[in-house]
């Protein structure tokens, strides 16, 4: 049953049944309630920060918890189109689902990678080791993503040619048109 799955492929997966509700909550009490939301534990190194840092007080704020919410959205998004991606063999065995994974990767990180920052300059210790353990979940599974390719399509055919009854030879033919596989023959 799970002949076809990479590593890559499980990382993932994972990663998404964390981020997707984690994040989409978090993302729901901004939207919600600006300003409350955004002095939650998970975002509070940003609050203080965009307060502290920044000076921004008022619909400011309220804008940059917006944002935050969108990005942390769209990390969500990516997230469930990987996984919608992940159920189609085909396209899991080709590796066409690590495009969005490398998207919400790539967002995520980012959005972890400045929360840490801004939790460090406000000293918010808790909210720095959840930011940077985030950071390390997405940065990993970059790596895996990055390292673990999916296989490649063969470009030759091998064909049985039956010389006479004992003798048997395998010939390599190019592909016709130097293409993989179509997608009918698969």
């Amino acid at each position: 049953m799970f002949t076809n799955w990479r590593i890559g492929s499980v990382n993932g997966a994972l990663l998404a049944a964390y981020f997707i509700p984690a994040w989409a909550l978090v993302a729901f009490n901004i939207i919600v309630a600006p300003v409350h939301g955004l002095y939650e534990r998970p975002s509070v190194a940003v609050a203080l920060y965009l307060s502290d840092h920044l000076q921004m007080a008022g619909m400011e704020t309220v804008r940059a918890a917006w944002l935050l919410a969108l990005g942390r959205l769209t990390v969500v998004a990516f997230f469930a189109i990987y996984l919608v991606l992940l159920c189609i063999p085909r396209i899991r065995r080709n590796g066409g689902s690590d495009e969005a994974l490398g998207i919400a990767l790539a967002i995520g990180s980012l959005i972890s990678f400045a929360s840490m920052v801004m939790a460090s300059k406000v000293g918010e210790m808790a909210a720095l080791r959840l930011h940077a353990t985030e950071l390390l979940l997405l940065l990993g599974a970059a790596i895996v993503v990055v390292i673990e390719r999916p296989e490649t399509a063969p470009k030759t055919v091998h064909t049985t040619v039956h010389k006479t009854v004992q003798e048997t030879v395998e010939i390599a033919a190019p592909l016709g048109l130097e293409q993989a596989e179509l997608l009918h023959n698969r």
